[in-house]
């Protein structure tokens, strides 16, 4: 695969994410309410619910706005109704772009969003207009001089359906819906504790982007996860840094 910048894009996500963490706190609140809503409030048979409450723990939310975000969503307290929507549109360079949102205003939602896409040189598009590009999957990072053999035995006994060596010395595992969990934990299990892990929508092509063409995407992409209804942006473009 391509990317002698992958492992540069991941740190510099990682270091975006840190810089933003009350709007991730939000975000994360949003997920584990939708999560409680649509699954029940019970984490051991809720996949979904068990993941978002993982993650507010990896980003060290206090343990009551947890249990409050699984009652709210649980119906046991009362709340916004939020709901999902996806959007999908083109960046810079042709680059594909989708935006998750939760929204208790729809209307309000696709204005934001689309004044994003315009502003900073992109188009909003149809639904299914990208999609196509993305593999909904899970997806778990490991840094460069992690041991590629033991982290491929322990990721394939557990169920991942790839291992991907990229030109910078970053492995990607990657795993259907319904394995995420219980590879993850074996990873970590054996000791393989991965950069970054979650439930992703990965490109299946890339779209690399330098100078000029790298920094204009780059100011959509901040556009959109500024936007207050916005979960996730995920793209086809790999920035060079």
């Amino acid at each position: 695969m391509a990317g002698h910048s992958k492992w540069a894009n991941i740190q510099h996500r990682k270091g975006r994410q840190d810089a933003k963490r009350g709007k991730i706190f939000t975000r994360l609140i949003k997920e584990i309410t939708v999560a409680a809503r649509l699954g029940g409030g019970d984490p051991g048979a809720n996949p979904r619910l068990r993941l978002a409450i993982d993650k507010a723990y990896d980003n060290n939310m206090p343990k009551e706005n947890v249990e409050r975000a699984i009652k709210r969503g649980a119906g046991e307290l009362e709340g916004v109704n939020y709901e999902e929507i996806r959007y999908e549109g083109y960046g810079i360079g042709g680059a594909a772009v989708i935006v998750d949102c939760m929204t208790d205003n729809k209307t309000r939602t696709v204005a934001d969003v689309r004044h994003a896409f315009t502003k900073f040189g992109g188009n909003l598009g149809t639904d299914g207009s990208v999609a196509f590009l993305f593999k909904h999957c899970g997806q778990l990072v490991f840094a460069p001089g992690t041991s590629e053999d033991r982290l491929m035995e322990v990721a394939l006994d557990a169920g991942a359906e790839d291992i991907v060596t990229n030109d910078d010395g970053s492995l990607e595992v990657i795993t259907a819906l319904h394995d995420f969990s219980a590879v993850k934990t074996a990873l970590e299990k054996a000791g393989l504790k991965p950069e970054l892990a979650e439930i992703t929508m990965k490109p299946t092509i890339e779209n690399e982007l330098k100078g000029d063409d790298a920094v204009r995407m780059q100011r959509l992409l901040d556009a959109l996860e500024a936007v207050d209804d916005v979960q996730e942006v995920y793209t086809t473009a790999l920035l060079e840094e």
